[in-house]
């Protein structure tokens, strides 16, 4: 039944795209005919068409030899819901509406093309279904209703799911309160609500994710705004190849690493096995779709991995600290490196960005997104002092003016938080449309006196500076360190400047 109507929404969606395709074609012919584009539009026209004499007819003969055609359109449309036809040509309508944006704007980022068709196969098995009253003014997409583990859909009943559904059922039962007044008990509506289901298989299983109406967590849950009485510091966090990702406070502490599981790595020799195994075998034969089953299920075994350890880092990077920065990092340019595009890929730095922006608002976390070009790596945390050069086999900073020697992430992780503070409150919100400008240098937020580490001539020996000839800025951080003191850049055996 899922199958199936996985099957209803591609062939929704090719036939309204079928039907855009004909009407862009008949307008270049010069026919005034009309191109459906929106999503109402489009539902319209599907829905005219499945009536029609193109998508079904019959020829009836009698007795007498006499022919008579019966108009039927499309037989098996009552046996699906009806749902499934006007989301897909609700989706097909969000992808024409980009391409023509695309095409009409000068926006940054991978160009949107025209929409291409479906197949069988290659694309992702899935349909949404949306939550309607029903007869008895009962919702058609419940929960929990006859096993506390199940979902019911809309024309297809119910469904037992695998995770729990305590929590979910709390939230969508009526909360009895009592009046004030009277003093009785009075059923409030539920806190959350439904509204709608998306259906999707991930290599041999199927999922359900429900879009729910909730309200914000509890105030004790969120992190408290950050104020005079309430002053805390950045927590800068950066990523990278050896280490998944690397916090670090302004003044230097290490309050986390974490550890990349790297599932496509130490699964890549199964996948190339079953790979090879699967073309080995005869196409459109029962071999080979068993084979890319078993190929389907590694691949979703790795992501699943990765997803859940993206959750388990966002989650508690922003539960346990109210102020981060994130690197703003080009990942789509550094993907062309073939090289490392495997690791990074594998890595998936940009869903971790994702999941901490949106987990932010839930808890109240103030999350800064570094300027692109501020050098963390390559910049001193100690005296600011830049180098011109630094390989990716360096994974030991050391600095040649203050003799600092410190990891290479930790030292990029305090830099960014050191940004934050200086310049939190000028740095544009990219989700806005802040500006953004590409000169080297940033977007002015981050002007300060840096010192770069000159290059020696071939065969000289490298020199050391001394302190006086290196022009240090002059900042005090306005963080608490652990150890309860002000914290900064201090020269070393002598004060920090005021």
């Amino acid at each position: 039944m899922l199958a199936r109507h996985a099957g209803v929404s591609r062939f929704a969606y090719n036939q309204c795209l079928r039907l855009v395709v004909d009407a862009l074609a008949a307008k270049r012919a010069g026919s005034d005919a009309k191109v459906p584009w929106s999503g109402f539009d489009l539902i319209n026209a599907f829905n005219a068409w499945k009536r029609s004499e193109s998508a079904g007819r019959l020829f009836v003969a009698a007795p007498n030899g006499t022919v008579t055609k019966q108009v039927t359109g499309l037989g098996w449309r009552h046996e699906v819901s009806a749902q499934v036809f006007e989301e897909a040509a609700v989706d097909l309508g969000r992808a024409l509406s980009a391409y023509s944006h695309a095409k009409t704007s000068n926006r940054k980022g991978r160009r949107f093309g025209f929409p291409r068709w479906k197949r069988k196969g290659r694309c992702r098995d899935s349909f949404r279904l949306r939550n309607k009253h029903a007869t008895g003014d009962k919702f058609l997409i419940r929960v929990g209703e006859g096993h506390p583990r199940s979902v019911t859909l809309p024309a297809i009943g119910t469904v037992r799911v695998h995770d729990d559904t305590r929590r979910l059922r709390r939230l969508l039962r009526p909360v009895a309160h009592l009046h004030p007044d009277t003093g009785q008990p009075v059923m409030m509506a539920p806190r959350a609500r439904i509204l709608s289901a998306t259906v999707s298989r991930h290599g041999s299983r199927w999922y359900v994710s429900l879009n729910v109406l909730a309200p914000d967590f509890h105030a004790e849950r969120r992190h408290l705004p950050c104020t005079a009485a309430n002053p805390s510091g950045f927590v800068g966090i950066d990523r990278g190849v050896t280490a998944f990702a690397v916090a670090a406070t302004a003044d230097g502490t290490e309050v986390g690493r974490f550890e990349s599981p790297m599932p496509l790595r130490r699964s890549i020799l199964r996948v190339r096995r079953l790979s090879r195994r699967a073309s080995l075998t005869k196409p459109r034969s029962r071999n080979r779709a068993r084979a890319t089953r078993r190929l389907s299920r590694q691949h979703a075994r790795i992501a699943d991995v990765r997803r859940h350890f993206l959750h388990e880092v966002s989650g508690q990077l922003v539960q346990t600290h109210d102020r981060l920065c994130l690197e703003d990092l080009a990942v789509a340019n550094l993907m062309t490196n073939r090289r490392l595009a495997r690791v990074i890929g594998d890595a998936a730095w940009s869903e971790l960005a994702r999941q901490l922006t949106y987990k932010a608002a839930w808890f109240g976390t103030e999350l800064v997104v570094c300027d692109r070009w501020f050098a963390s790596t390559k910049t001193c945390w100690w005296c600011g002092m830049v180098k011109q050069q630094m390989g990716l086999a360096e994974r030991t900073f050391r600095c040649a003016g203050c003799g600092l020697v410190i990891d290479r992430d930790r030292n990029a992780a305090a830099n960014l938080a050191a940004w934050a503070e200086r310049s939190h409150a000028q740095a544009p919100d990219r989700q806005a449309g802040g500006r953004v400008i590409k000169a080297p240098g940033g977007e002015g937020a981050d002007r300060r006196l840096v010192t770069v580490e000159p290059a020696p001539a071939k065969g000289e020996p490298k020199p050391m500076p001394q302190w006086h000839e290196l022009g240090h800025p002059r900042r005090v951080l306005s963080t608490t360190s652990p150890r309860g003191r002000l914290t900064g850049f201090r020269r070393p055996g002598g004060p920090c400047w005021p």
